[in-house]
Parts: C-alpha cells; structure tokens; sequence
C-alpha cells in the first residue's frame, strides 16, 4: 500500500509511519511542523520507501495513496490554544481537502478524533454512542468542536459519496517524542520531576484520565485501518482510570525526584473523569492495551531524560 501520514513529523503520527514502513508500505509524510519536529522523522529521512512533503493540510494536495491516515491538528491545548482559528481551520478544511482526496483517488481514509468529543462527559466510562457534554464557546472548543465537525464531514462524504472512512476517538496517549513543551499532563509532570521542579496541580487532582502508551494506540489505528465493514467511530485509549495526583506521584517516584506538588485554581471546561469504555475494539478489533503506566512512564521518562541532556545516574 501506498500510504499518507497527515502529520506524520508529529508525537503519534512519527511513530505510525515508522510501523507502516516496518509492515512494508510506502509512506509519504505530510507537516507543516506547527507541532510535529523533523527531529522526529529525521531517521526515516534516508528509507527508500519514505518521502516528506513540507505541506499544510487547510491548502489543496493532489498526490496518488491507497491509504490516508489524517492525524493533523495539534493536540495539546498549549498548542491548539495558541492559535484557536488555525486549530479549527485544521480540524474543518483539512479534512475536507484529506475528504476530496480520498473520494478522487478512491482511498480509504482513517480519522484520528478524540476523546474530546465527550467533552466533561455525564456518562461513565463513555461509549461510542454517547453524544458527549461540550462547551461550543468555550476555550478548547476550538478543537473540541473542530474534531466533532471533522466526524461528521467522514460520515457524510461516506453517505453522500461512498468515500471508505474510518473513525477512531483517541484517549490521552503518552509515549517518546512528545515534545518538552507538549503541555499535556504527562509531558509536564516528566519533565518537572526530572528538572526537580514543582509539579503543578489544577484543581484538587482527583480528575481522573486514562493514559494509552504510544505503541498500543498505533496498534489499534493500523487494525482499524485494516477492518472491514467497520467505519467507526471506535474508542482507542486504557481503561485503567487514574487520578491526576496518582500520575504526579509516580512521575515523581520514577524520575527519582524530590519535586513537591503546588495547587492552581480549576482549568475551565477540564473535564472531572474520562475513561473509555473499548468493548467495541475489543469485539471488533480484537484490541486492547497492553502496556501498564508504570513501564510505560519510565520509558517516557527515559526519553525526556536524554532530551535534557541529563545523566541517568
């Protein structure tokens, strides 16, 4: 297959297009680098079967792909906060044009959504069918509101025109190569306990999330990509439910840190618990994750240790 990565130089998308050229697919790697880095990419610069393109998906691209896996928007609120029109100019224009193209070249198209959609969810864990609790005028709404515009777009360029989508609604996902300044929980929490710097706490940490290492979530969207008579949307994230001062105090245990915790006023619209319910991948997909937190923060740890240059011992 001749695959398209939309965000390819990015945290999720980076590590999907080293597992499409590991199964033998062509790859071409589509960013603007608002969020992704070329340090990402840079080891797959030289693979014959991969190629870049320096691209910003709100514009028009004519390319010839059998596949178009459509990861860009960035994804922290850091960074889709930075320029909310952008961020829902992403989310709505982008897929439109990733849309046209897949209905011209008759691909298949995969879209990462998220769990965002749910909002601060009232049902608990959430399902697929669940229509979620959204703040459409609120601070994240940009990207909340953008990725629940995207889902519908995939659906009606599927009934309108019989375009062969996908949709998966991805949970918070943690791994190497999330940027330092990333502003996802898990990203500050390593790198303050790293740098013995205070972990700062919003509201009174008992917010819960449910963390997915990287290579799981990969798993999943190749599998999904895969599936047949499946368009989605299907939850992809770990059902483990953690609370936010949980996460701190194993951050803080693995980093071998003598970092405190300081309390700040509530985020608006941060949502109180969100866990998936994944019944659906597991039935479907035959999926689930399979990395526990603890194994899967000390590797991240270990990957923001060599990126601040600090010694292990």
């Amino acid at each position: 297959m001749r695959a398209l990565v939309t965000g390819g130089a990015g945290f999720l998308g980076s590590h999907l297009c080293e597992r499409l050229l590991r199964d033998g697919h062509e790859v071409i790697c589509l960013d603007n680098f608002f969020s992704g880095k070329r340090a990402n990419i840079q080891h797959l610069q030289g693979h014959p079967a991969f190629e870049f393109i320096r691209h910003d998906i709100v514009e028009p691209i004519l390319l010839e792909v059998d596949r178009i896996f459509h990861l860009a928007c960035p994804a922290s609120p850091v960074h889709y906060q930075y320029n909310p029109v952008k961020t829902i100019k992403t989310s709505v224009m982008g897929t439109i044009n990733m849309l046209g193209l897949a209905k011209r070249v008759r691909a298949r198209i995969l879209l990462t959504s998220t769990s965002e959609v749910y909002g601060d969810p009232e049902q608990h864990p959430q399902t697929e069918s669940y229509w979620g609790h959204v703040n459409p005028i609120g601070v994240r709404s940009c990207y909340d509101e953008g990725k629940r515009v995207a889902e519908c777009l995939m659906m009606d360029y599927h009934r309108q025109n019989h375009v062969d989508i996908r949709i998966v609604r991805i949970f918070n996902t943690y791994g190497p190569r999330m940027a330092i300044n990333d502003g996802r929980v898990v990203s500050n929490f390593c790198v303050a306990a790293l740098r013995g710097e205070d972990l700062p706490i919003y509201g009174d940490g008992k917010q819960t999330r449910s963390f997915a290492y990287v290579d799981d979530i990969i798993e999943a969207l190749v599998r999904m990509m895969n599936a047949e008579g499946l368009t989605g949307p299907v939850n992809i994230g770990n059902p483990d439910e953690f609370t936010i001062l949980e996460l701190a105090s194993l951050a803080i245990e693995l980093a071998r840190s003598g970092s405190k915790l300081t309390y700040h006023p509530a985020r608006p619209d941060d949502p109180v618990r969100r866990r998936p319910d994944i019944s659906l991948a597991k039935a479907r997909l035959g999926w689930a994750p399979k990395i526990p937190l603890r194994q899967g923060l000390a590797l991240t740890i270990e990957h923001f240790r060599k990126n601040l240059g600090l010694s292990s011992t």
